[in-house]
């Protein structure tokens, strides 16, 4: 029989969802930017680099309290992680963590889609995975954004074939 888990610590459960509300905000303006031209500018800067900055900052703040709370544990094997995880404020700084990462990696998937003329029906499926499931959104993107595969999947529009380096994925 499976051990009853401990209830949650209030505050980490408050940062899980408010972190969880302020990531799905993110990828609805996200989503926006794709429909809306004149936003794209505007919303780039906030679900690239403005929002994960402040998930960033929680999940910082959310590992120190772990540690200051006597988490135990660590990333040297399946066994420690598992042990740092049963802390909440530990569990939660890693939730903030995808969160961040990948809405920023979305805000990049986006944007140099838009630049290099991806039809924006090819990047939705790109950015729902990658809200869904992170590195599976991220690997569509590149496979899709490999020299010819737009050309080969029939949309007359190549794209450039060039990648874009992180850090270009916001101005």
């Amino acid at each position: 029989m499976l051990a009853a888990a401990p209830p949650p610590v209030a505050g980490a459960a408050a940062l899980f969802g408010a972190a969880g509300t302020a990531a799905l905000l993110g990828w609805v303006a996200l989503a926006l930017t794709l429909a809306a031209p004149p936003v794209r500018r505007w919303g780039w800067r906030v679900t690239g680099v403005a929002l994960p900055g402040v998930l960033a900052v929680a999940y910082v703040a959310a590992l120190a309290t772990a540690i200051r709370g006597g988490a135990v544990g660590g990333f040297g094997s399946i066994a420690e992680v598992r042990a740092l995880f049963a802390n909440d404020w530990a569990l939660t700084g890693g939730w903030v963590h995808y969160l961040a990462f990948d809405l920023m990696v979305g805000t990049w998937i986006a944007r140099t889609g838009v630049e290099a003329g991806v039809p924006r029906l090819l990047l939705v499926p790109c950015l729902v995975l990658t809200f869904l499931a992170g590195p599976a959104g991220l690997l569509l993107y590149l496979v899709l954004r490999a020299p010819g595969a737009l050309r080969r999947a029939g949309s007359g529009r190549a794209g450039s074939g060039r990648a874009v380096a992180p850090r270009e994925a916001v101005a």
